[in-house]
């Protein structure tokens, strides 16, 4: 596939004004309901359906099926990560006016973290075509962890990423508005969205290892690679408004995320014996994810939207208009008074 520079450019460019289009939809802190997060949804699958269309006409129906097979074993998987977040929020019980920034922040991480990890995989692919054997094994074992833990969810509380945090910096638990960061008696601290923050990042990371030699099962066009698992992440906000409260309705899509990791494996192991068609594989993710979802929607039918209750979780809170205006400036010089009340405090601390 001949990629011209301009286009990666373009893409790039497409990319980041989408972002400050968001963002400055999103400028002032608000609830989103269901209705906002349906229309920027639809927005970013047209995007992403719409790029996948001019990919098929200027590069050939083969290269088009690929992109629209990355597109949406990205997006699918994009789901578990979607309610990963939901727990997390509720965890720390943190307001729905704030999500939206640790979102987009997290977001735009994810692109550059996966990006560098496309690069990656593009080069050790081309270096030692082998290791797709190994990314073969990689998606086995992880499709039956999946299946095997299937009905498991993400433990905050007892999270390593959590617990390295807190002895790493000091976290107040009040929030102070949209900030992640406070100047106490002179002495910088986390706001608990902080800590969201790192634990969305972090997360991303490690779903980036599942998805990442997923979509190489399918292309080793890196342009490809890379479009198809940016618009797929682009609309991951959007769909967390949306799907978030309807997260235990989804009751047998995390089975067949499983099984559709299973399959690329399965097709990567066969790349020597068979070449599976891109249009069989297509057709199979999609078989998989309908089937998945129409399971679990009739299953739970009757059932409504509500939000998600982690038990025993601990007593985040919005700040008092009396803690918020005690809050000092972060990226200011400490003043002589706040070094010797310092000073006091070790020495106090000391004896």
């Amino acid at each position: 596939m001949d990629v011209p520079l301009w286009l990666w450019f373009a893409v790039l460019g497409v990319i980041i004004a989408m972002l400050a289009i968001d963002l400055f939809a999103h400028r002032k802190a608000h609830v989103i309901g269901v209705r906002e997060a349906a229309v920027w949804s639809i927005i970013w699958v047209t995007l992403g359906v719409a790029f996948g269309g001019y990919i098929w006409a200027e590069y050939g129906a083969e290269l088009g099926q690929q992109y629209y097979a990355g597109y949406l074993i990205e997006k699918s998987l994009a789901v578990d990560n979607v309610f990963v977040w939901a727990i997390i929020f509720a965890f720390f019980h943190v307001p729905r006016e704030y999500q939206h920034r640790v979102l987009f922040l997290g977001v735009l991480g994810a692109l550059v973290f996966r990006g560098i990890f496309i690069a990656l995989g593009a080069v050790l692919i081309d270096q030692f075509s082998w290791i797709l054997y190994l990314f073969a094994a990689f998606l086995l074992y992880t499709g039956w962890m999946m299946i095997r833990k299937r009905n498991e969810h993400m433990d905050v509380a007892n999270s390593t990423i959590l617990k390295v945090f807190r002895r790493a910096i000091p976290m107040t638990d009040a929030y102070h508005g949209q900030r992640f960061l406070i100047r106490k008696a002179g002495v910088i601290v986390a706001t608990p969205l902080l800590a969201v923050l790192v634990l969305v990042e972090v997360t991303d990371i490690i779903f980036a290892i599942d998805s990442i030699p997923a979509i190489f099962g399918i292309t080793s066009e890196p342009f490809i690679v890379f479009t198809a698992n940016a618009f797929a992440i682009l609309g991951l906000r959007a769909m967390y408004f949306l799907l978030a409260d309807l997260m235990h309705r989804f009751v047998y899509l995390k089975l067949g995320l499983a099984f559709v990791l299973i399959w690329v494996g399965i097709k990567m192991l066969l790349l020597d014996v068979y070449k599976i068609p891109t249009s069989v594989s297509l057709a199979v993710v999609a078989l998989i994810i309908t089937v998945s979802i129409v399971a679990s929607l009739r299953a739970t039918r009757g059932q409504s939207r509500h939000e998600i209750v982690v038990e025993n979780a601990p007593p985040f809170r919005v700040a008092t208009a009396e803690e918020m205006a005690e809050a000092e400036p972060v990226w200011r010089r400490p003043s002589r008074d706040d070094q010797d009340a310092e000073i006091e405090r070790s020495s106090r601390g000391r004896s």
